[in-house]
């Protein structure tokens, strides 16, 4: 795994700012600086879309922001090769200090009066916080929009696995997209957020301030179940006073369509440990000779019957006690939102996008309800003992520790989850397994019938991207249904939370916009970069940034009426 050095991140044009110089305004910048050579990489805009915006309803302020997107979309493209081949892994902590200075540098250069880096400390699970980057940008504008990011990413577990190095960010093709950037954090999230703050620099580059004034508030520890940030908001809840609203980063589906994300689910995540010294039988102070075996008991053979009797034979059920009590049924209104998601949902194409072999299911109908509105028990990881591939060395482990998080939905909480788990494991026989919290990230509710999710909407309108309308009823994804993945929105929305922290009074959110990207988590994971059909690529996804900022800000003319003919 390459690791790049803070040089370089100071030597980044980018990123002077994060180098203790003193940062000047965009435009005196731009003015004093020489001309630096353009990048040439041929990146078509428009790639081979089959989409494009509806110019006559784009004011030609927003126009020209369209024009200079597509006029430096090589920069705007080598930026966030420059940021991919910046590691910032949350878990390791592989290059999180640069990347922090990294961020505060985009915002220094962006012209925010106020940036700074801050060491939340230790969090209330005993973990030491990764950084958190906080910017405030005043633009003289009536409205202020919160901005969500994270910084972090997953680290790289198979190597061998990834057909380009993961921190080169190459360009390459991958049928039916001419060119997408193979990466870490490609898709979550460097690729959809660089394309936020490409668009906030077009629009400054073009008309010297931004349509609303900017918070922006970057964690390192998304990864890790946003630990640090919980406990920032917890200390600074009046940073985030003035907001009116919030947009976090988000893209088309790999149809095409668009959502209103904005809510979120529940996750609490635990570690098990079962060691001799707990059990009180097998190796106590070490892993021991594995020829041992034929006298003394194994913990790791325990461990794995601990696992088998807490799911069902396919793994799918988690069969603990009382796991699915006080759940929420969906209203009909998510219902109906859920089927007519289905409609459009080929799960061929959505299998192939996620790198999986086929759902569990059949019916998308059933396949969007269970992962947008289920509830799980995921195994993430297992060691222990003899950790080398290959070869051979015979090892009894005298601990064997696992990696676990459960997916809740409203109704249910963290704690209670893991309340009924450690009852479970009474009940079963296995009072000595350690359980351990590493992070619970509550549920959030939103809804999407307010003035940023019709901003979405109407970004949607101009785009030529399919979609829903906007819904007024309270779901976890804000469109009326729920959404996969979790994200912090409960320290950020005003609907329903699971956990209030602070007395933040919280704002609209939505989540949503053009482009894709692909692989989350996992070998090869990408962002497109020249679009085709439905889907938008980098340069489309900046400009449903620019017109969201612009539908927001009261800056874009009325949908035009829908014919009766």
């Amino acid at each position: 795994m390459r690791r790049v050095s803070f040089s370089f991140v100071c030597a980044a044009a980018l990123v002077a700012a994060a180098c203790q110089q003193p940062a000047a305004p965009a435009s005196e910048s731009a003015a004093q600086a020489p001309a630096a050579a353009a990048p040439k990489l041929g990146i078509r805009p428009s790639g081979d879309e089959e989409i494009k915006p509806d110019m006559s309803q784009v004011p030609p302020e927003l126009a020209k922001v369209y024009e200079h997107i597509d006029q430096n979309i090589d920069q705007h493209v080598v930026n966030l090769q420059k940021w991919i081949q910046q590691p910032s892994i949350s878990n390791s902590g592989e290059g999180i200090p640069e990347s922090a200075e990294m961020v505060k540098g985009f915002f220094d250069e962006l012209g925010c009066q106020q940036t700074q880096v801050y060491d939340p400390g230790v969090t209330e699970y005993g973990s030491p916080s990764n950084p958190v980057v906080y910017a405030k940008c005043d633009e003289g504008a009536e409205k202020t929009v919160l901005i969500y990011w994270m910084y972090d990413t997953m680290p790289v577990t198979q190597p061998d696995a990834w057909q380009y190095p993961p921190f080169e960010a190459r360009l390459v093709e991958q049928a039916p997209y001419k060119k997408v950037l193979i990466g870490r954090g490609a898709t979550n999230s460097k690729g959809p957020q660089m394309s936020q703050l490409n668009a906030f620099r077009a629009i400054k580059a073009v008309h010297g301030k931004l349509p609303v004034n900017l918070i922006i508030v970057a964690e390192g520890d998304e990864e890790r179940m946003d630990i640090g940030l919980r406990k920032w908001v917890k200390d600074h809840p009046e940073l985030l006073e003035g907001a009116d609203a919030m947009m976090t980063f988000g893209g088309q589906s790999p149809s095409g369509g668009g959502g209103y994300g904005g809510g979120s689910e529940g996750c609490v995540y635990v570690e098990l440990t079962t060691s001799g010294t707990a059990w009180g039988r097998g190796p106590t102070v070490s892993d021991i000779h594995g020829s041992n075996k034929r006298g003394t008991d194994s913990p790791a053979w325990r461990h794995i019957k601990m696992l088998a009797s807490l799911v069902s034979d396919d793994g799918n059920t988690p069969k603990i006690e009382g796991f699915y009590d006080g759940i929420r049924p969906l209203t009909n209104e998510q219902e109906e939102s859920l089927r007519g998601a289905a409609r459009n949902m080929d799960l061929k194409v959505a299998a192939e996008n996620l790198g999986v072999a086929r759902f569990m299911y059949d019916d998308p109908y059933q396949v969007l309800k269970t992962q947008r509105y289920g509830q799980s028990f995921n195994l993430d990881g297992i060691w222990g003992g003899n950790m080398y591939a290959g070869g051979a060395g015979a090892i009894l482990p005298n601990k064997i520790t696992s990696k676990h998080n459960f997916r809740y939905v409203p109704g249910q909480t963290g704690p209670d989850i893991v309340a009924k788990l450690k009852k479970q494991l009474v009940k079963n026989g296995y009072p000595d397994v350690e359980v351990k919290i590493i992070g619970d990230v509550p549920w959030a509710l939103m809804n999407s019938d307010n003035e940023i999710g019709r901003a979405m909407q109407r970004t949607y309108q101009i785009m030529g991207i399919p979609h829903a309308p906007v819904r007024a009823d309270w779901g976890i994804g804000g469109g009326g249904a729920a959404a996969g993945g979790y994200w912090p929105a409960y320290m950020f929305g005003n609907g329903e939370v699971g956990e209030k922290i602070s007395p933040f009074k919280g704002v609209p959110i939505v989540m949503g916009g053009a482009g894709l990207g692909g692989r989350a988590h996992a070998a090869n994971e990408y962002y497109v970069i020249e679009g085709a059909g439905k889907v938008y690529g980098m340069a489309g996804a900046e400009k449903a940034v620019a017109t969201t900022l612009y539908a927001y800000a009261g800056k874009m003319p009325a949908a035009p009426a829908k014919s009766t003919n």
